[in-house]
């Protein structure tokens, strides 16, 4: 499992767009809202790219 801080998570509707891009990756994952993070299981390696796609900076914590 990998965390992710994401800054620009700002909102119900930033969350809702990080579910549908990593839903529709297959990507088990819990947006965090109020902390500002998304937890990832995956071992490809692709939701920090999905998260900068969306225009999210991804810092692994």
């Amino acid at each position: 499992m990998k965390t992710f801080y994401c800054e620009e998570i700002a909102c119900g509707g930033c969350a809702a767009r990080i579910d549908r891009a990593l839903d529709a990756a297959g990507i088990r994952h819990s947006v965090d809202l109020e902390n500002k993070t998304v937890t990832v299981e995956e071992t490809a390696g692709v939701a920090p790219e999905i998260l900068s796609d969306l225009g999210f900076t991804p810092v692994e914590r």
